[in-house]
């Protein structure tokens, strides 16, 4: 397949974000927020390296982060701002065209989501991630089953996957405990009123 066969595939599942802020953009969050995202970015580039040198290109570990905070503390920001330092192209994962009613279909798209973004050096961001990695439920019936499975899937494949993944949420508690598990960094942005208790 070729690298624009892959884009496009990317694409059926995920819109391209063009990068436009720079870390004097993310100058409102405070110092310890920056600091972070600073190693987050070292250690994720690092990652990058030991993939790149891995013999047979072997896939994964990935590298997870969360970023949890209110709508419009800057966490889109800080995904572009990642991108561009670690030369990626940023890709904000649709859930609407990811997540299927029909049995099966949901791990097929993320199959063909995280494959597309391993061939085109792709961050992928996905805004709301407790709609995806939400907890799992008691099984009652074979829907309830089969949403276990599909996070089950998404998990073990975002573990695997070779590359980065930012999850981002304005409601962490929302999230699965094997998903937080597997988080390597998690940064949290704080409202207008907390910044202003710092």
């Amino acid at each position: 397949m070729s690298g624009s066969d892959d884009f496009l595939r990317l694409r059926e599942l995920a819109s391209p974000v063009e990068p436009r802020t720079t870390w004097n953009d993310l100058a409102f969050l405070p110092g310890a927020q920056l600091a972070v995202l600073r190693d987050l970015a070292a250690r994720a580039r690092q990652r990058i390296v030991d993939q790149r040198e891995a013999a047979g290109g072997r896939r994964g570990p990935g590298f997870t982060a969360l970023f949890t905070g209110p709508a419009g503390t800057g966490k889109t920001m800080a995904a572009e701002v990642l991108a561009t330092e670690l030369k990626l192209n940023l890709y904000r994962v649709d859930l609407r065209a990811a997540v299927s009613r029909y049995i099966g279909e949901t791990e097929k798209n993320l199959a063909r989501l995280f494959d597309a973004s391993e061939k085109s050096a792709a961050l992928l961001f996905f805004e709301e991630a407790d709609a995806l990695f939400g907890k799992r439920s008691e099984v009652k019936d074979s829907h309830d089953r089969y949403g276990n499975i599909e996070i089950n899937y998404l998990l073990s494949r975002m573990e695997s996957a070779r590359g980065v993944t930012i999850l981002a949420t304005e409601h962490e508690s929302n999230l699965d405990e094997a998903c937080l598990r597997s988080i390597h960094l998690r940064v949290d942005f704080p409202s207008g009123k907390e910044k202003g208790a710092i």
